[in-house]
Order: C-alpha cells, then structure tokens, then sequence
C-alpha cells in the first residue's frame, strides 16, 4: 500500500510539473491521496503515542511547505498539514465524546481548511471520518458520494478517479497485503514527500535559471 501511494503520488506531481497538458498523470495521481488519509486513520488507531505522531506530522509539514511552493507553484499549505487538522480533529472527537462535540469539531476543522486554504480542504477530512468510522459495506457509496459534492463545489472530474483506491481497499484488499510484503522502512515513508518534492522544487529552479 505504501508502494502504490508514494509512486502515484510522485506520477502525479511529476505531471503537474513536467506535463501540465497531459491528465493521464493526474489520473494515476488521484489514486495517492486517499490511500494516505487511510494510512493516516490506521496510524490514529495502532499509534502508542498520538502526540508523538501528530509533532511528526507538524515537522512533515513545515518542512515540504516551501518545496511544495516552488515545485508545484501551489499557494495553499500542503497535505500533511492539511492532515495535521485532521489528526486534531480525531484527537478532539476521542477527548470530546457526544454528538454536538463532533458536529463543532467537524464544523470547524472544515472551516479551516477551506478558508486558509489546506490542499483538498475538506474534502480531505470527510474521507478520513469515513476510513475511521464506516463500515467498508458503506466506503464505496460514501466516497463516491463525496466525489459527487466535490465535482459540484469545484468541477474537478478528475478526482472521480481517487475511488479506485476505495474499491481496492474494500474489495481487493489482498493486492494491497501482496504489495506490502516489500518491506519499506519508516524512515522512507516518512521522508518521501517532502525529499520528492525538494528534487521537484529543484527541477523548477533549474528550468527558470535555464530560460533566464
């Protein structure tokens, strides 16, 4: 599963930076994100420190911002912070038990992704709350239903295509366990994104010292 998130999520950006004309790599690229929010809800649940796990997120974070800038020419904070509103989100619904506690937290983690604005916005935590809380009898609907709401709010068709990684997950789920048998180490998946995306930001760099 890690594989096929950080390989998808590099086709993806490699396409914004390389082949902004071409969608058959923004295609692959939708794939990546909802993998990594699942990722994320499994860390939430088997993590020993939630702290600790949320402090990495935040220096994740930090540290791709600028690369992220330069490399895909994005003016919105980068997914792991978006992911670090999420992780707060899911701390304060744990801390915070009760209906009303989790409407206001969700309210609020909405607002603020669509307003400073985070990448994916909100789209990004209503597919985590779904990965925490449904039942894999209802992702398939859940996530395509999300889909829905955010081609009607935005007009990006393209993310129709991140219910792949839904399907897989709920009915494939042994291509994913096949895939994980490749023993990647932490320390890679941790540092893939923000080193893929120094490489990228340096591309970029390169090209307009090279036109100039």
């Amino acid at each position: 599963m890690y594989i096929v998130a950080m390989l998808t999520m590099l086709v993806d950006h490699i396409g914004i930076v390389f082949f902004p004309d071409q969608e058959g790599w923004r295609i692959v690229g939708r794939i990546a994100m909802p993998i990594y929010a699942y990722c994320l809800v499994q860390g939430f649940r088997y993590t020993r420190s939630k702290t600790n796990y949320l402090r990495r997120l935040v220096l994740l974070a930090l540290i791709s911002e600028v690369p992220y800038v330069i490399a895909l020419k994005m003016v919105n904070i980068n997914i792991i912070g978006t992911f670090v509103i999420c992780m707060l989100v899911l701390i304060g619904m744990e801390r915070f038990r009760g209906k009303a506690a989790a409407i206001g937290l969700v309210t609020a983690g909405s607002v603020v992704l669509e307003v400073i604005p985070f990448d994916y916005g909100a789209y990004a935590l209503l597919l985590v709350l779904a990965y925490k809380w449904l039942d894999t009898r209802h992702l398939v609907a859940a996530h395509l239903l999300l889909n829905l709401a955010f081609i009607l709010a935005t007009g990006g068709v393209l993310q129709m295509y991140s219910i792949i990684s839904t399907i897989f997950l709920v009915y494939r789920p042994s291509i994913y366990g096949w895939l994980d048998k490749v023993e990647i180490r932490r320390w890679v998946w941790r540092s893939f994104y923000p080193a893929h995306l120094v490489v990228l930001a340096a591309a970029q760099l390169l090209f307009v010292l090279n036109k100039s």
